[in-house]
């Protein structure tokens, strides 16, 4: 009997240890390192507004403020809406800092033909290769807007203009 009860005993000595053992090693263990993961959404297209132009052409600048101011022989119109600038909801977790590149200028194609071009720039952390910290919160979002400036030549055919433009976000 006694041997039975010594069995038992070393059993649960043994059982006990396991059970602690794993208790340690899960008490220990380091937290899950958070996501790392950079997610830009574009939610609002860069808008000029509705303007015409003279003979000897000018300018047309969005500023990142939503601001709208024009040079030479640009006339501005106040038809709806008026101007807006472009604008990404930036993601990321760990309060890192973002570093913007981007190609300082683009063209924009028009509907009837014709080209403009585009500066891009300034945003509201600065110009080009421009630096801004995220939150340390994963479900905050930073918001970057972007303006430029329209090289409009005089004569220019009436109509839409499009086209687009690449900007990179790195994460340090």
């Amino acid at each position: 009997m006694k041997a039975l009860n010594k069995e038992k005993s070393i059993l649960k000595l043994l059982f006990l240890t396991i059970v602690f053992f794993f208790y340690v090693s899960f008490s220990f263990a380091q937290p899950a390192l958070p996501q790392r993961t950079l997610t830009v959404t574009p939610t609002q297209a860069i808008y000029f507004g509705t303007f015409y132009v003279g003979s000897s052409g000018g300018t047309v600048t969005v500023g990142y403020d939503g601001s709208r101011t024009s040079t030479g022989a640009v006339v501005l119109m106040s038809v709806a809406p008026v101007a807006q600038p472009a604008i990404f909801e930036i993601k990321l977790c760990q309060g890192r800092n973002v570093i913007i590149t981007f190609s300082p200028t683009t063209t924009l194609t028009g509907s009837n033909g014709g080209s403009f071009t585009l500066d891009i720039g300034p945003t509201e952390y600065g110009g080009n290769n421009a630096s801004f910290p995220t939150n340390n919160d994963c479900n905050f979002i930073t918001p970057m807007r972007m303006g430029g400036t329209l090289h409009v030549p005089g004569g220019s055919i009436p109509g839409t203009y499009i086209g687009n433009f690449d900007i990179t976000f790195n994460q340090e």
